[in-house]
């Protein structure tokens, strides 16, 4: 007779191929009841998979039917995504379960594009999702998502709630300012907007909200660091030597403010000629692998540099929204599941659960 432990312990080996980064712990099982030849197990896993449920637990089924024929499996699936623990010293933000920043140390490196379009890929995957533009001084959302001429509504003339695009809730400097207004501000007064663009909209229940930071490390990404509750981030670069070396200080100022780096993600990496179908490296091969292997974190994924990606964003459809099944997508898509799969394993953050306890006196 087989017994709940063996079976939690076969759960606890399984290796997926398709999702090398997913593991079965102690916490991803919920039940596990056996009842003659039939056993039904339960999970929960901690980020969302979307249309990858079903391949994942297909997968795992055929796993234990290999371990013991002689069974009948039925699996079931459950998602709850938890927030987890910042490194800034300052309040959780209640209505926002998870702060993603994507950063580079170069500029046009795609990094804008690649945020928008991980955001919208998490909203395909069936996460809640929010997106940020912390770039005061040259905002590009609201063309990204197709949302010029929006402006944010505001009921108590305090607070402003986002603007909606996509099925992605959003907010930039670019939805306040005139689109030929140049921001001609230093510093403290930059950071400053950038605080109030994050504290002052009133984001709904968000799992994950990315935040696409300028290029740098300059006061704007001290800001995100110190004064708001950063999960963790990712970085973006080229193949290229120029961009490799910017993106490890990008690096190098996430470890001195202990924002634990997810990964990286390569973009451009390959360019598809369209009319002969030849394949070349044009800003170099493999130098997002190597920057991940220096810095001790994963390789994401690869982007193509493709005409596609460009004239899509430009006329606010990005590709997961052009085309959410392209080949281009279904990148965004397993970049943004492997992150997110990888975030589910740090530390949950409590703070956010207990209420704030004010003691007066009578």
């Amino acid at each position: 007779m087989v017994e709940q432990t063996q079976i939690s312990e076969q759960l606890h080996n399984f290796k997926s191929e398709l999702f090398g980064y997913i593991h079965i712990q102690p916490k991803n099982i919920r039940t596990i009841e056996i009842k003659d030849n039939s056993v039904t197990i339960e999970l929960r896993f901690g980020f969302p998979l979307g249309a990858y449920e079903s391949l994942l637990l297909d997968e795992i089924s055929t796993y234990l039917a290999d371990t013991s024929d002689q069974l009948d499996y039925k699996l079931t699936c459950s998602i709850n995504i938890d927030a987890h623990s910042h490194p800034a010293k300052v309040q959780a933000m209640p209505s926002v379960k998870n702060i993603i920043a994507v950063a580079s140390g170069k500029g046009g490196v795609g990094k804008s594009t690649t945020s928008v379009n991980l955001a919208l890929a998490l909203k395909n995957l069936g996460a809640t999702v929010g997106i940020l533009d912390a770039d005061i001084y040259g905002p590009s959302m609201p063309i990204m998502l197709g949302a010029q001429g929006k402006h944010p509504e505001s009921t108590d003339k305090k607070t402003i709630y986002p603007v909606e695009a996509h099925g992605v809730q959003s907010m930039s400097i670019g939805y306040l300012v005139k689109p030929e207004q140049a921001m001609v501000w230093r510093g403290p007064m930059a950071s400053g907007a950038l605080q109030q663009l994050v504290n002052d909209t009133q984001w709904q229940d968000l799992d994950y909200l990315i935040v696409d930071l300028p290029p740098g490390t300059g006061d704007i990404q001290l800001t995100m660091a110190q004064k708001i509750p950063v999960t963790a981030a990712v970085v973006v670069t080229t193949p290229q030597d120029i961009a490799l070396a910017d993106a490890r200080k990008a690096v190098s100022m996430f470890n001195k403010v202990s924002v634990p780096v997810l990964g990286v993600v390569e973009n451009m990496a390959m360019h598809t000629c369209t009319n002969c179908q030849h394949e070349e490296h044009i800003f170099g091969a493999g130098g997002g692998e190597k920057l991940a292997n220096e810095i001790g974190v994963e390789l994401l994924g690869s982007l193509p540099l493709a005409l596609a990606i460009r004239k899509d964003t430009d006329e606010g459809q990005p590709s997961l929204v052009k085309d959410s099944e392209s080949e281009i997508s279904n990148k965004y898509k397993k970049i943004a599941l492997k992150l997110t799969a990888k975030l589910s394993l740090q530390e949950k953050e409590f703070r956010a659960d207990f209420p704030t306890i004010t003691i007066e006196n009578s």
